[in-house]
């Protein structure tokens, strides 16, 4: 590397002999710094603790728990208010938990301290912070160096940057000075021989100096982080469902209440007695587990993601991955690993190897291999030259490189001289195959043959490079690479290869119904192999020339066949987003670099890589990849569909379990019996209700055709009518068993005391059967009892511990004021939860079809 670094020290010589390359001074500096501030991007809004815990707050749901919470308290039953409170607060604190350990888990992927950029101010080359650059700095560019902002090359030996973040493309581009007398020109990002670097792109072989013409929010890189914020996220629909569900539970508390106070008032004659019996029932009535199970599911949920490194930056994220229906996808570093591969060998007469590392080359193919090397950088920063020397790390040990010739816009091929210790000099060149066969003095013929390979080669995706080889005995090097006597030595082909998991995981996609489209700014031909290897199947290949030309409905309905986009821009990979999603899709977008945040944000799902990818494409995504792994979207896509599966399980076992809870309390009052059941006993039932619902339910494992069945309609409702359907009937056989045990033990005279500890028995071992029904629906009542979940375990444990003490203990009975149970008694209040759990499981087979068709199932 030492030449390089002489070479720049020359070249900088030379810029700073003239006044004009002296750099802004220190003050001049200063005061742009002052005036346009740093050159970094606006704080993205990172939440902190209380705007975490004030946006929880907010939740129309948590306030409708807080507040019954206050209302039991102000009518005097304190533990019923403390026990809404304390699930309000248990509710509040998991939320804000897990939101904070997101957003440190973000500062850790962010690199806090800003690149260092080196620069010329007042003569001097001095390294500074990136964030401290400010516009018309001059900046000095070397090999492995991110550039800290946008600039106008002014000078270039050799340069080459990776400008994938904003193009998506994975090969660099060649950069060359801007000519004095060059008119102005916008600046773009890709494409050779342009005179435009820009901030966060990647040096990888050359140097150069360049002048800095816009820094933070003007950049390229602001521009996009500041066009994010005009786009609006979508709305959680799911909280929008469960506060309509609230809605319509309150509606019928009120009328339950009305209903109570009328009888009690007309049949008994206690109107103020009524008023107070009608609010216990009514509250009784209202769905705190809603938004209690609603919370902690997605709470809980984005971090049973986590575990499969997918992070949740926004919880609400999880309703719609269940729902998702076409994935769009980037193939730099997303399908494929961003990494350069040798991938194709090809000899003068057309013998071809594909390089394998389980299999060894043939030594027909090591003169091309050692020439390829010697072709590069002895470090090399450019995935061309890492792949050669990949396959031979070793090649020209004892050489020592004595001249280098650069890339120009009329020679696109670099050599390099390496001299023995006999003198004699070998010389290895590597560029576009053309250029390659004409400086080895190749006929029209064989150029025509060779554009043929090449053309060949390029159909499969690969990049292709020529190589040549020249000894040379003089002591002094011609002035161009045109005077040496290169002969032919053959082509190399470079992939971007596809992870591993990908093809796998597409095709479980396709399985699940959802639909994978490549979105690409990298070439038809590469972008249209990769989809071929990983299982696309690509009809077509449509370029952002042919998206500009379409209509947004032709071309969502491109979108949705066999089609694949490349040479897309950011504008266009948005368009294409929001056209799919004007056609009623679900769409989920993948990306890791700047030109994706757009897309990503608009995006319903917007799933960002964590390793690889930017701070402006994590931000403006809702989920982040840790690892970078293709299979993790899979992962988290089958874990959203658990989450949704499992909540609506949850909410369907609260429907039903309210209606013989509310029976059993409003049939008293129609029967003239006395209320069997006080504040004490709904604490302790909804003392099970909340934990089985919230834990029990969220642990329970996914279903087996989670992965098989298309996505739910967005349209759909949490609880559609066949799942209400369900769950009226479960809660009115639920009624109609125990109801019918507490008429007739009231019939048969036992006293209150008894038929009160009859009756509850009766629905806490009913109730435990309305979790095992619910547990699945595509499993059988064998596998119900037999599928691990050690959550459940727990909840029967402490429910038959608090009914076997309730008998044992007089101060427990006293609590509850149950009277003495005999053997016959605890043996009819198992055949009735028997009876329960046999007629309900019964009842899936007809139901099943419907319910798991809209159903958890």
């Amino acid at each position: 590397m030492r030449w390089r670094a002489l070479i720049v020290q020359g070249i900088l010589g030379n810029f700073m002999k003239s006044q004009a390359m002296q750099g802004l001074t220190a003050s001049e500096a200063q005061a742009r710094l002052q005036a346009e501030g740093f050159n970094e991007l606006p704080p993205a809004g990172r939440r902190t603790i209380m705007r975490l815990v004030i946006e929880v707050l907010r939740e129309p749901m948590l306030l409708l728990l807080l507040a019954g919470g206050l209302i039991y308290f102000v009518l005097g039953d304190l533990g019923e208010a403390l026990l809404l409170l304390a699930f309000a607060t248990l509710s509040i604190v998991i939320t804000i938990v897990q939101e904070a350990r997101t957003e440190r888990v973000l500062d850790s992927l962010r690199d806090l301290t800003s690149p260092r950029a080196l620069v010329i101010r007042g003569g001097e080359r001095i390294r500074i912070p990136g964030r401290e650059v400010v516009r018309g700095d001059l900046i000095v560019l070397s090999e492995g160096d991110r550039v800290a902002a946008d600039a106008v090359v002014l000078r270039s030996v050799d340069l080459l940057l990776d400008e994938s973040l904003l193009t998506g493309e994975s090969v660099p581009v060649r950069k060359q000075a801007r000519a004095a007398s060059e008119q102005s020109i916008p600046p773009r990002a890709g494409g050779d021989d342009q005179p435009f670097v820009f901030s966060g792109t990647l040096v990888v072989r050359g140097s150069g100096l360049a002048e800095v013409t816009s820094t933070g929010v003007l950049s390229e890189i602001g521009k996009i982080g500041q066009s994010l914020h005009s786009l609006a996220t979508e709305a959680p629909r799911l909280q929008q469902q469960t506060t309509r569900l609230v809605a319509i539970f309150a509606v019928v508390s009120a009328f339950v209440i009305a209903l109570a106070v009328l009888l009690y008032g007309l049949y008994r004659g206690g109107w103020l007695e009524g008023v107070l019996a009608g609010i216990a029932l009514g509250m009784s009535m209202l769905p705190e587990e809603f938004p209690v199970v609603l919370t902690v599911f997605l709470a809980m949920g984005a971090w049973r993601i986590s575990q499969a490194r997918v992070l949740t930056r926004r919880a609400s994220a999880i309703e719609s991955l269940g729902a998702a229906t076409v994935l769009c996808t980037d193939k730099t570093g997303t399908l494929t690993e961003n990494r350069m591969t040798v991938a194709r060998l090809m000899l003068p007469d057309g013998t071809q190897c594909t390089p394998d590392a389980a299999t060894r080359v043939a030594p027909a193919f090591n003169p091309l291999i050692e020439t390829g090397v010697l072709a590069c950088a002895r470090e090399p920063f450019d995935p061309m030259e890492k792949a050669l020397h990949a396959l031979s790390p070793d090649a020209g040990g004892e050489l020592r490189l004595v001249r280098s010739y650069g890339l120009r816009p009329g020679l696109l091929a670099m050599s390099n001289v390496w001299r023995r210790n006999d003198n004699e000099s070998v010389v290895a060149a590597k560029g576009a195959p053309e250029t390659v066969g004409m400086l080895c003095g190749m006929s029209e013929e064989e150029l025509a043959e060779l554009r043929a390979r090449v053309d060949a080669l390029a159909r499969e995706g690969l990049r292709v490079l020529g190589v040549a080889r020249a000894n040379w005995a003089e002591a002094d090097c011609p002035e161009t690479q045109r005077g040496f006597p290169f002969h032919f030595c053959g082509l190399t082909g470079f992939a971007d290869p596809l992870r591993p998991e990908v093809e796998d995981a597409i095709a479980e996609c396709r399985s699940a119904g959802i639909h994978v489209v490549m979105i690409t700014g990298d070439y038809p031909a590469t972008a249209s192999a990769i989809a071929l290897q990983a299982g696309l199947d690509p009809e077509r290949v449509l370029t952002g020339t042919d998206v500009e030309a379409m209509a947004d409905a032709e071309l969502a309905g491109a979108a949705r066949g066999r089609a694949v986009f490349a040479r897309i821009a950011p504008a266009q990979k948005l368009r294409i987003v929001d056209a799919l999603k004007r056609a009623g899709e679900i769409v989920a977008m993948t990306g890791d670099g700047v030109n994706d945040s757009p897309s990503l944000k608009s995006a319903h799902i917007g799933i960002a890589m964590g390793g690889r990818g930017t701070d402006v494409a994590r931000e403006a995504s809702s989920i982040v990849l840790l690892d970078d792994d293709f299979g993790s979207i899979v992962k988290a896509i089958r874990l959203g569909r658990r989450i949704y599966d499992n909540l609506r399980k949850a909410m369907s076992f609260i429907l039903a379990v309210h209606v013989p809870i509310a029976g059993l309390a409003l049939l008293p009052l129609l029967t003239g019996m006395p209320l069997l059941f006080g504040p004490v006993h709904i604490a302790f039932l909804e003392m099970i209700i909340d934990p089985v619902c919230s834990l029990v339910f969220e642990a329970e494992t996914e279903e087996s055709d989670v992965m098989q069945r298309p996505p739910r309609s967005p349209d759909e409702p949490l609880l559609p009518r066949p799942l209400l359907i369900w769950s009226a009937l479960q809660g009115g056989l639920a009624l109609a068993l125990t109801g019918g045990v507490m008429v007739t033990a009231n019939r048969y005279g036992m006293p209150a005391s008894e038929v009160r500890a009859l009756t509850f028995f009766s629905l806490m071992l009913v109730i435990v059967s309305l979790i095992f029904v619910n547990r699945s629906f595509s499993t059988s009542l064998v596998e119900a009892f037999t599928r691990p979940n050690r959550t459940l375990a727990i909840i029967v444990v402490f429910v038959t511990s608090v009914l076997a003490l309730s008998l044992v203990w007089p101060a427990a009975a006293g609590l509850f004021r149950f009277g003495p149970l005999h053997a016959d008694d605890l043996a009819a209040t198992a055949v009735v939860a028997l009876i329960s759990l046999v007629l309900l499981e019964l009842s899936k087979y007809p139901l099943r079809r419907r319910v798991r068709t809209s159903g958890p199932a």
